[in-house]
Parts: structure tokens; C-alpha cells; sequence
């Protein structure tokens, strides 16, 4: 079994719309969270961040802990372990480059993810964002014991909801 995926994304809200980013990922166009993989030596805080920033040109300012999300591809049998953030819209540089792969940004309602259900990533997209409408939060204390995150997979599998 290949390794598991750890990535982290943020759930933007703003005037009732949410965040996403189109994508093309194994030949699929998609839509997800803007996030990503955390690099050497920095949080799962500033990693979301700096990926939110980088796919969008969007600035947002962590909060919340959402949750632990893990899903298991159906066919390939890869893990994806999502750490999601809450995170407040600060602004977009309308001009600003997205990263490579990322076609666009969007500003969605929950209704338009909803019906969007077939070109989303992975089921994970639809239901970070539910939980945070519902007001789900993890205590960041969660994530604190157990850094650095590449080290304690398992730890942080052990405490994931499966998507």
C-alpha cells in the first residue's frame, strides 16, 4: 500500500459563498478546497495559508480546526488524510497568478458544491463543507500533540472521520 496522503485545506466562507478551486487532477477537471501538502519545518496553520494563497491569490487568516477527514480512493485504494481548516476571507488579488493546475477560482454556494457532487475531488469537498455550516469544530489541541504531523500518521488516522 502507497503511503498516505496528508494535505491540508481551508473551508473559505464569504458573503455566503465558499472558496474552490477547478483543477485538472488525473485528467479530470474538479473542483476542491484550495490546500495542499505541508513542507518542511512549517505548521499545518501556515501550510493552508500559503496553498490558499498560492492557488487562488486569495489572503485568508486561519481560525478553526474543522476537522480530520479521511478518504480512501475507491478504485486505487490511496489514502487522502485532509486536515480542514475554518479560515476568514481577507482578499484577492484579482490579477494575482494561480498556480499551476488550478484553471480558476470560484466563488460557490452550498447548493452549487451540492450539485456539483460528480466533479468534486473527492466526497471529502462536499462534506468539510457541510460541517462547517453545521458548526463542527476539533480543538486545535487535536493537532498540537502530535507534531510533526509526518510522524504521527497513524495517530492522526486514529482521530479522522471517514469520508
Amino acid at each position: 500500500m502507497r503511503p498516505t496522503d496528508l494535505t491540508v485545506a481551508a473551508v473559505v466562507e464569504h458573503e455566503g459563498r465558499f472558496l474552490l478551486v477547478e483543477e485538472y487532477v488525473s485528467g479530470r477537471r474538479v473542483f476542491s478546497q484550495p490546500g495542499g501538502h505541508i513542507e518542511a519545518g512549517e505548521s499545518p496553520e501556515q501550510a493552508v495559508v500559503r496553498e490558499t494563497t498560492e492557488e487562488t491569490a486569495c489572503e485568508i487568516a486561519c481560525e478553526e480546526l474543522v476537522g480530520v477527514y479521511l478518504w480512501i480512493h475507491p478504485q486505487t485504494r490511496q489514502q487522502f488524510l485532509r486536515i480542514i481548516f475554518a479560515a476568514r476571507f481577507l482578499n484577492c488579488d484579482e490579477h494575482g497568478k494561480l498556480d499551476d493546475g488550478v484553471i480558476s477560482r470560484h466563488w460557490l454556494t452550498l447548493d452549487e458544491i451540492a450539485s456539483r457532487q460528480t466533479r468534486l475531488r473527492s466526497p471529502a469537498v462536499l462534506r468539510c463543507v457541510n460541517d462547517y455550516v453545521a458548526g463542527k469544530r476539533q480543538s486545535d489541541a487535536l493537532l498540537t500533540g502530535m507534531l510533526p504531523l509526518h510522524h504521527n500518521v497513524d495517530r492522526v488516522i486514529a482521530s479522522a472521520d471517514l469520508v
